[in-house]
Parts: C-alpha cells; sequence; structure tokens
C-alpha cells in the first residue's frame, strides 16, 4: 500500500507540472484532459482509495492557491460585485481580473488545504472596476466620467460659460453649413465664428475604479482650475498681502483674482482664511470672432524746426484732421480675456491730415524760451494763488529750501531791482516774449536794471523784507500783462 501511494505521489507530481506548463500554453480544454489522463493512471494504482476533487485557483493566470470548495470564493466576488453595483447604480461593473479554477481529482488523505485563506488572498488581488469614459488631452487622461454623453456634456459646458446656447447653436450653424460665404455685417456688429478649446480632447472607453469617476460638474471645475481643492492659508499677525502672496509664488495680482472682494487696501484680519491656489487650467476656451466698425484714424504730429524763429515760439503750419476707415477685425478671446486683435479687411474713407507744427530754435541771451525752471533751491509752496485774507494773493510762496540762492526763471532783462513798500526787496524780468516774472521779500539782490540774466543764474538771496510773515520768496508770473499761475508754467 506504501508503494502504491509513493508511486501515486510522483503520477500526481508529474501531472501537476504538465498541467502548469501546459496552461501557459494551450486552453483550459488541455488540463481537462491531463486531468482525465491523470485519474487513469490513479485508476490504474490506486482504485481502492478514495478520490475527491480540487481546485487550482489562478487570477490573470497567476497562482494562489488550491480549495476543495469554489463556491466560498464565489459568493466572496458575488457578494464585492452586488455591493458595489449597490452604490453605484449607473455603473456597470466588472473586475479588473479574470479568475480561473482548474480542477483535479486527488486522494483526498494526501491532500490538504484552506479554503477561507485562499478566498482572502483571491480577494486582495481583484477589485471592482466600472466601465468609464475619459477625457484624454495631450496623450493623458485627466477625468473620468460615466459615458461619453457626459463627457461631451461637459465640453459643451466649459464653451457655455463664456458664450450662451443661441450663440453656440449659430457657431454649429455656421460650420455645418456648406455656404461659406456670409453677409457682411453691420457697423458696430460681432459675430462669433468658433468656439474652440485651447487643447484636443478625445475621449476613450476605459475601465476605472468607481471612486475616481467625477460628477459633470466637477469635471467642469477640474477642467478649468486643475484642481478640486483649493489650499487656504490663515492670516497671521504682522502678515501682509504681499508677504502672503510671495510666500506662495504668487504676485500680488493673482492673489487679489483669487479672493473676491479682497483689494490693495483691504485690511487683513488675524485668522482671516486666503484662497491662494495657484490655477493651472488643464484647458482654455478660445472665442474667435469678427467686428466691424467706422473709425477714426488719428492724425499724426510732426513738428518742423525753424532756426529764424525764437527759442518758445511755436506757429502751426497745418492743422490736422483725423481720417476714417471701415474695419474688419479679427478678434481671438480666450477665457474672456483677448488674446488677438488684427484687421483683416480696411478701407480708408478718409485720409488723415497732418498736423504740423514749426517750432524756433534761435536763443539770444535776453529772450526767454518760454518754459520756466523752480526759482529756488528746492522748497515748498507755502501759500497758492488765489484770494487770502480777504484780498487777492497774486503768485505762489515758496519756503524752506536747501538754500536761499534766488534764480531766474527763464532768460530776460531786468527792468527793475530794489525795495517796494510791500514787497520788499523786489526784481522784475522781463523775458521778451510776453511774459514778465516778479521776485519778491527778498534779503539782498544780485542784479541791476537793464542787465541781460540766463535762466538758472543767481539774481538774489531769500530773505523776509517788506510784508512778509517769514523767510520766503513770494513769487509772480504774467503773460502778456494778465497774471498767471506759476504752477502751470514750471517744468
Amino acid at each position: 500500500m506504501q508503494d502504491s501511494t509513493n508511486k501515486f505521489t510522483k503520477i500526481r507530481k508529474h501531472t501537476f507540472n504538465k498541467f502548469k506548463t501546459a496552461f501557459k500554453k494551450t486552453a483550459l480544454t488541455v488540463f481537462a484532459v491531463g486531468a482525465i489522463s491523470f485519474a487513469a493512471d490513479v485508476s490504474a494504482h490506486a482504485n481502492t482509495e478514495k478520490l475527491t476533487t480540487v481546485y487550482y485557483v489562478y487570477v490573470d493566470k497567476q497562482y494562489i492557491g488550491t480549495v476543495t470548495d469554489r463556491t466560498t470564493i464565489d459568493g466572496l466576488i458575488d457578494t464585492k460585485l452586488k455591493e458595489a453595483q449597490s452604490s453605484n447604480e449607473n455603473l456597470k461593473l466588472s473586475l479588473n481580473s479574470e479568475v480561473t479554477y482548474v480542477p483535479e481529482q486527488v486522494f483526498h488523505a494526501s491532500f490538504e488545504t484552506n479554503n477561507t485563506e485562499i478566498a482572502e488572498e483571491v480577494m486582495k488581488e481583484i477589485k471592482v472596476h466600472a466601465d468609464a469614459s475619459a477625457l484624454i488631452i495631450d496623450g493623458n487622461p485627466v477625468a473620468y466620467v460615466q459615458n461619453s454623453e457626459e463627457a461631451n456634456e461637459i465640453i459643451k459646458k466649459l464653451k457655455l460659460k463664456y458664450v450662451s446656447e443661441e450663440e453656440l447653436n449659430a457657431v454649429e450653424a455656421i460650420k455645418a453649413s456648406d455656404n461659406s460665404t456670409l453677409p457682411p455685417l453691420k457697423e458696430n456688429e460681432t459675430r462669433i465664428l468658433d468656439v474652440e478649446l485651447s487643447k484636443e480632447v478625445s475621449i476613450k472607453t476605459e475601465k476605472i475604479e468607481p471612486a475616481k469617476i467625477l460628477s459633470v460638474e466637477d469635471a467642469v471645475k477640474l477642467l478649468e482650475k486643475g484642481s478640486l481643492e483649493e489650499v487656504k492659508y490663515k492670516v497671521k499677525e504682522g502678515d501682509v498681502l504681499g508677504g502672503i502672496a510671495h510666500a506662495h509664488n504668487l504676485k500680488v495680482k493673482q492673489l487679489l483674482d483669487l479672493n473676491a472682494g479682497l483689494t490693495e487696501d483691504s485690511l487683513l484680519q488675524i485668522g482671516q482664511e486666503l484662497n491662494v491656489t495657484i490655477l493651472k487650467p488643464f484647458i482654455h476656451v478660445i472665442i474667435n470672432k469678427e467686428y466691424f466698425t467706422n473709425e477714426v484714424i488719428p492724425f499724426e504730429k510732426e513738428v518742423v524746426e525753424n532756426a529764424n524763429m525764437f527759442k518758445g515760439d511755436t506757429k502751426v503750419k497745418q492743422e490736422g484732421k483725423d481720417g476714417k476707415r471701415a474695419a474688419t477685425y479679427r478678434i481671438s478671446v480666450q477665457n474672456g480675456q483677448v488674446i488677438t486683435k488684427e484687421i483683416v479687411k480696411e478701407e480708408i474713407l478718409e485720409q488723415p491730415v497732418k498736423h504740423i507744427v514749426v517750432k524756433g530754435t534761435k536763443v539770444i541771451p535776453s529772450r526767454g524760451e518760454g518754459s520756466f525752471i523752480w526759482p529756488t533751491v528746492g522748497g515748498y509752496v507755502s501759500s497758492h494763488v488765489g484770494y487770502r485774507w480777504g484780498r487777492m494773493h497774486k503768485g505762489i510762496d515758496i519756503a524752506r529750501p536747501s538754500n536761499r540762492t534766488i534764480k531766474a526763471a527763464d532768460n530776460g532783462v531786468v527792468v527793475s531791482a530794489g525795495y517796494q513798500g510791500s514787497f520788499g526787496n523786489k526784481i522784475v524780468i522781463d523775458h521778451k516774449n510776453g511774459y514778465r516774472t516778479i521776485y519778491a521779500h527778498l534779503s539782498s539782490i544780485s542784479v541791476s536794471p537793464g542787465q541781460v540774466v540766463s535762466k538758472g543764474s543767481k539774481i538774489g538771496v531769500m530773505g523776509s523784507t517788506g510784508n512778509s510773515t517769514g523767510v520766503h520768496l513770494h513769487f509772480e508770473l504774467y503773460k502778456n500783462g494778465a497774471l498767471q499761475n506759476p504752477l502751470n508754467y514750471i517744468r
């Protein structure tokens, strides 16, 4: 009996090895033949022993173990599928792996196995997958939805964020039409030619874990923002917008755009949450449209120098006049922002006329250039032109300079230089071009009547002579005898 058992064991091992080799090369029917041959061998050598059927369990052709009862595994698989299906009623579910059983008859007494342990190993290897539609961008799946209908709905919803349903339908009608000739646009009319995505999106059926399948709304959000989760930052004591932005690799403008209602003047509160998520959209919506308008062509300006005219003098040689044109623009708008704008067709209705000005360049020391410099070394305006203390204050007062030197505001000839009542020490300069300037309250005067002075040259020292409330310069400017505000002329 012992010899018979040993011989059977050798035969069984030999048959199992033959079976493993055959499984890799042929179909399951070969294993059945092997099992039959084995049964014949067993019958010939040990027909007195009781035989039982065992099952070699494979997951995707990978041997897992041997069981005497396959119903345990089948039951667990069936339960797993039913539980998953109850949570995903709209999905078509299946196993991600193929479970295969190969039967063999063996002596019951010589074969031991643990059905429960093998069943648990099988369940570790298999998962439930669902048929889904993947949206493919740049060759990579970026989102999964239930079916192709939902995938197409996502693409449509992305476009409808920037155009109306009516506009989208009109675009589709234009693209589907055989007639490529569109009616001419009316003035100030815009026509959408196409609504497209910045990258090609393809749809492919794949099997995926049900948990990775998104709703239409979440898929749209993911494509728009590149993420479904927003990173939040809590404001701490001492935080400022610039510092928060820099710490998260953002510009201040980006941080403001991410947080509605936040401005550069907003007062941050400790504990306040700010969105610091950098948006990296997978795709953009681009609208191509054309626009027709009648528009102004601005005239050009030209300055011609004339050495025979005094510097500061100008005259108009030719009045400028705007032109007109009818223009058709092609415009591309990405996510609501214009990215390109070009004229594709134009018709000049009226040519513009250039505006030509002749400018004098002739300089003589006694004649001003028509532009004025600040008459002190620094300082600030302590009193402006206008009514003050019930009477007209005819100039500006300049106080607290870096030093007290008073300078000629432009080239000219000194008309008067001396003490004059409430003005104290006063200088009047005629710039020989219609302008005169007055400098008052000086502590000392450095020029005399009839003297030619150049722009920026020293003419005196600031003081507080005459009717003065303190050390300052009282400065007046006249044009053709009319009082002017010096601040409108000083450069």
